[in-house]
C-alpha cells in the first residue's frame, strides 16, 4: 500500500498568504470604486474578496502553525 506523501505546509502557507495579500488589496480598491457607485454591485463583490482574503491569511496561519509542530517533533 503506498504511503500519503507529507504536506508541504510551508509551500501552502506561502500561497495561501500571497492570495490573501492580493485579495484584500482588490478588495480595498474595489470597495473604493463601490463607494463612488453605491447603486452598483461592486460593494457586495468588494466585501466577498476581504473575507476571502481574511480566510486564506486565517489558512496560512493554520499552515503555519502546523509546520512549527511538525518542525518540534522532529518527523
Amino acid at each position: 500500500m503506498q504511503e500519503p506523501s507529507p504536506r508541504n505546509w510551508r509551500m501552502n502557507a506561502l500561497i495561501a498568504r500571497s492570495a490573501g495579500v492580493l485579495a484584500i488589496a482588490l478588495g480595498f480598491v474595489i470597495g473604493m470604486y463601490g463607494l463612488d457607485h453605491p447603486s452598483s454591485h461592486w460593494l457586495q463583490t468588494a466585501l466577498g474578496l476581504l473575507v476571502t482574503g481574511m480566510l486564506a491569511q486565517g489558512y496560512a496561519l493554520y499552515c503555519s502553525i502546523k509546520r512549527m509542530q511538525q518542525l518540534n517533533s522532529g518527523s
